[in-house]
């Protein structure tokens, strides 16, 4: 996607294009390093098993179409089904595509659609309101980079070299 496009629809596209570019590079060398032979560990009994950790945080680039293509995410009307990957390929291609098409989305989000209300329900109950813009902010953009750092807390404790993310880590890189 050019800048010129991203411009065309508002800042704040251009704004989470730039951001999101960052962040999916990153994921993906996180992703890059899990092995599908450790898909089903985990930490603890209560953790995620690392595959579904690492899918997780390719699908949540999805929700980019969630956000800022509908005004409402109703779990109630919801058959949610999560994706499981047989290998690694897969879960780079899973993620891949999600990141492919978030771009595209955000590209042709006006900023006033930024700024439109979306709320997340489960039927009756409503959890929140809050407009667009925030809500790529929190629950998406944020919600990434927790679970990519829970990831690389897995990949240390499996002895697999945590790539850099914000900056040099122990096993690789020096500004």
């Amino acid at each position: 996607m050019s800048t010129s496009t991203a411009q065309s629809s508002g800042r704040i596209a251009s704004a989470f294009l730039g951001e999101l570019d960052n962040e999916a590079k990153v994921t993906r060398q996180v992703l890059e390093r899990v092995p599908a032979d450790k898909f089903d560990w985990k930490p603890h009994d209560k953790s995620m098993t690392m595959g579904r950790l690492a899918t997780h945080c390719g699908e949540m680039f999805g929700w980019t179409k969630e956000t800022l293509k509908s005004d409402v995410l109703d779990f109630a009307a919801m058959d949610y089904k999560p994706f499981e990957p047989a290998s690694s390929e897969e879960l780079l291609a899973f993620f891949d595509d999600h990141v492919a098409k978030a771009k595209a989305i955000i590209a042709e989000t006006s900023d006033e659609t930024f700024m439109t209300d979306w709320t997340m329900r489960n039927g009756d109950q409503v959890y929140m309101t809050m407009p667009k813009v925030a809500v790529m902010r929190s629950f998406v953009m944020n919600h990434i980079i927790h679970h990519r750092g829970q990831l690389s807390v897995y990949l240390r404790l499996n002895d697999i070299p945590v790539p850099s993310i914000y900056g040099p880590s122990a096993d690789e890189g020096q500004m």
